[in-house]
């Protein structure tokens, strides 16, 4: 967890990270607190711990430390949750062998009363009374499988307290330049927003770090590298949030989850009107990554990235944000639409250009703005298709004078439906509209066959349904709030939305998970040793919980210990013409280069070898590896191995050629399932099965 005092609020913020997307220099005048820092078995242990630990939430332990310090962070920031506030703070955590129901139970304790059936009134349920016993009478089948009352209770003003030495470095910060030098990275952090202006000027490919959670992952995953990182995150001037009249204006180095805060508070204080854009945006932050992710991102880092599938661009582009760009030559302002999306050059950053804000202006009367997304969960998962649209009508009309499409998902950048909105102006909103817009909508964002991400005809499909529910909402809104029409306009010509229909107009609610554990009673003669019919902590449980259970990567290096990583393969069916590792093995740290050559005795079968010796089969074959001190130099070396390949013919892509002469038949013809998987219904179809994997049909890029 990371406390930072933000000094522009007075408040000091308490948030959960993802420890791998935060790089230590970024740390610079915050407080971390760890799981071994909440509490240890050793001195005391912290209420989340106890409870995770007893309510059964620890098996493996692995994600226990994680649990841990989601829920300790939303303690801090809320004594006594909400179920919602629980089940969002845990979001972001995985956990793949104990299951979430103890998790979120142990969560529950500290959770306001809620209408669950084991919260009601007595705390009893009816699994624990015997069917038709009126007498309420319990039977042998319990569900309890911890005693809340034993819990020591939550106490807020034992916490750990903001160091009062960083509370006065907020409150009066420095205004040097912070630098730190690193082996091939210089982190560079300026006290004042002119100070990082010149610095860009001097470094103009230098790109910004404020969350890390785009450049993090292309940096660690893509091989992005920057010798020079300049860091905003001490300039108060990008976090500050300014209301006026027309609108809002967003820092760029402020979170999305104050983003999300600052909207929140916006929609409660407007008249709905003028909160439309708010609104949308407001939808889809609830969705965006995790709440760990959304401490982190930045909302000018998302705005910048530029994504394909950028959930705020869409909303942004069609609700007319405003871009405020700053450089050593003053404020230059442009317009977050299409153009920025596409990246054109003149509707672009320059080099030495920077961030500052994003103006969001209120929506006005008779205008109505929506987010769409769909993805293959609620959070934490890239959408299919996402989509900002806004609607404006004349004055006492429904005929639209603004349109505004724009949908994340269906091409390398945001793609904006100009062209379709620009035919539908003056149209009325009604039925015919519907259909013309459905037919333009699909012309102008093409999907091809072979598109990325593949799902193309769903994808296309939800082009178009997005918008009929667009439709939909627009029309129940027109035919429901009659003050956007004089009193002599007849309601009654605008069609009745069918009852199949009004299905649609409404969201997925994402429930709150319920579930519930049986067991049968200890009876009178049972034993005390007899563990069956008591639930018994695991016996590592408050080590899982506080952190100090020992796992491999904790075990101390050992004198002279090196690490290796391995060389993979980028080819299928291919001969290994050489491999040169002249380059690696003069890097710093590393030891040696292993191929199949320094194997001694058996490397293994044909089609199983322990290192490739003269050809691969598939793409990731393991073709060499690399010796080195640490593990970071071990993997940076791998990519300095060169591989020359030759392809091996034949290269056989279909069933077709496959197959022999007689067997093409239909009776012998392989059936393609979905995943792409293969229904063998003779011994023979199964070994051309096994020769596709031999000549790495499964695993070439073109498949």
């Amino acid at each position: 967890m990371v406390s930072q005092h933000d000094p522009v609020c007075k408040k000091t913020r308490h948030f959960s990270v993802m420890a791998c997307l935060v790089p230590l220099c970024s740390l610079h005048g915050a407080a971390v607190t760890t799981v071994e820092g909440v509490g240890s078995i050793k001195t005391r242990l912290h209420p989340v711990q106890e409870r995770l630990a007893k309510s059964h939430g620890t098996q493996c332990g692995f994600c226990s430390p994680g649990m841990v310090m989601s829920m300790y962070a939303l303690l801090r920031n809320h004594p006594q949750p909400s179920e919602e506030q629980l089940l969002e703070a845990l979001g972001g955590n995985l956990c793949r062998c104990t299951g979430y129901r103890p998790i979120l139970e142990s969560g529950r304790t500290f959770c306001m009363e809620s209408d669950g059936c084991l919260q009601k009134g007595t705390g009893q349920c009816c699994l624990d009374q015997k069917e038709g016993d009126s007498s309420g009478s319990k039977s042998d089948i319990c569900t309890e499988l911890f005693v809340k009352d034993e819990f020591q209770p939550l106490d807020p003003t034992q916490e750990l307290i903001f160091p009062p030495e960083l509370l006065r470095m907020a409150e009066n910060p420095e205004k040097q330049t912070l630098t730190f030098y690193g082996e091939r990275i210089t982190w560079i952090a300026p006290g004042t927003l002119q100070e990082l202006l010149v610095l860009k000027a001097k470094y103009p490919e230098a790109p910004l770090i404020s969350g890390n959670t785009a450049l993090g992952p292309a940096m660690k995953s893509q091989g992005h590298f920057y010798p020079v990182l300049l860091s905003p995150a001490r300039i108060p001037d990008l976090r500050m949030v300014t209301k006026t009249s027309g609108g809002l204006t967003i820092g760029a180095c402020c979170s999305l989850a104050q983003v999300k805060d600052v909207l929140a508070e916006s929609i409660s204080e407007l008249p709905e009107e003028k909160t439309q854009t708010y609104r949308a945006l407001l939808k889809h932050l609830r969705s965006l990554a995790g709440q760990q992710i959304r401490n982190m991102a930045s909302l000018g880092g998302h705005v910048i990235s530029r994504h394909y599938y950028s959930d705020l661009n869409p909303i942004l582009s069609v609700g007319n944000a405003t871009l405020n760009l700053l450089s050593e030559e003053g404020l230059r302002q442009i317009p977050l639409n299409g153009h920025f999306l596409a990246g054109l050059a003149n509707e672009d950053l320059k080099p030495e250009e920077i961030l500052g804000s994003v103006y969001i202006p209120h929506s006005q009367k008779r205008e109505f703005v929506s987010a769409f997304r769909q993805a293959q969960c609620h959070q934490n998962a890239l959408p299919d298709v996402n989509a900002g649209m806004r609607v404006l009508f004349k004055e006492g009309t429904d005929i639209i004078e603004e349109l505004s499409i724009a949908y994340g998902g269906v091409g390398p950048t945001t793609v904006s439906a100009h062209r379709s909105c620009q035919q539908l102006l003056g149209r009325r909103w009604n039925a015919l509209l519907l259909d013309e817009a459905c037919r333009l909508l699909l012309d102008e964002v093409s999907l091809p066959g072979s598109a990325v991400g593949g799902k193309v005809e769903f994808r296309r499909t939800l082009i178009v349904s997005f918008f009929f529910k667009f439709y939909l909402e627009v029309l129940q809104e027109l035919k429901a709030d009659k003050r956007l029409l004089p009193e002599s306009t007849d309601s009654q010509r605008y069609p009745e939305i069918a009852d199949g229909s009004r299905s649609s107009l409404g969201d997925f609610q994402v429930t709150l998970p319920q579930g519930v554990q049986t067991y049968q009673r200890v009876n009178s003669h049972q034993p005390l040793q007899d563990p069956v019919g008591r639930p018994i902590m695991h016996l590592s449980g408050l080590k899982h919980a506080t952190g100090e259970a020992v796992f491999c990567d904790d075990i101390p290096r050992v004198d002279k210990e090196l690490f290796m990583a391995l060389v993979t393969s980028t080819r299928a069916h291919a001969r290994i013409i050489s491999i040169d590792s002249s380059e690696v093995l003069d890097l710093p740290g590393v030891v040696d280069v292993i191929t199949a050559e320094d194997i001694p005795g058996n490397n293994g079968e044909e089609d199983d070898k322990l290192l490739a010796v003269d050809k691969v089969l598939c793409v990731g074959q393991v073709v060499c590896a690399v010796v080195a001190e640490t593990d970071v130099q071990a993997k940076r070396a791998t990519k300095k191995i060169k591989i020359t390949y030759e392809d091996l013919k034949p290269v056989l892509f279909t069933i077709e050629v496959l197959l022999p002469a007689k067997a093409k038949t239909e009776e012998q013809t392989l059936m393609l399932h979905d995943s792409r998987r293969w229904k063998a219904e003779s011994t023979e179809k199964l070994t051309f099965i096994t020769k596709l994997f031999h000549y790495g049909y499964y695993n070439n890029p073109q498949n």
